[in-house]
């Protein structure tokens, strides 16, 4: 799988407390999976608003929000490294 097509995105705002404690645990993700998560700010972008309401479909409301396009599974707020690694890889 290469990192173009991982189909993980990740929707955050770019003042959101919750998102800032999830930077280290993404950039740790694709280090050490060598998984892409795609990132789309939506605090300040319209477009990428929409995008994610088309993704979230009244499952999380709020940022950060994380859909796996491959499994549908998708994670809602803060969560530990586990958690974000076994959504990463489809577990």
């Amino acid at each position: 799988m290469s990192d173009s097509d991982s189909g993980l995105l990740e929707f955050y705002g770019t003042e959101c407390a919750h998102c800032k404690k999830m930077e280290p645990l993404v950039e740790r993700l694709e280090v050490e999976t060598n998984l892409k998560i795609k990132r789309f700010e939506v605090w300040h972008n319209e477009a990428n608003v929409q995008m994610m309401r088309e993704y979230d479909k009244g499952y999380c409301g709020g940022t950060p929000f994380f859909i796996n396009k491959k499994t549908g599974k998708w994670l809602c707020g803060i969560k530990d490294y586990e958690t974000l690694k076994k959504w990463a890889l489809g577990q």
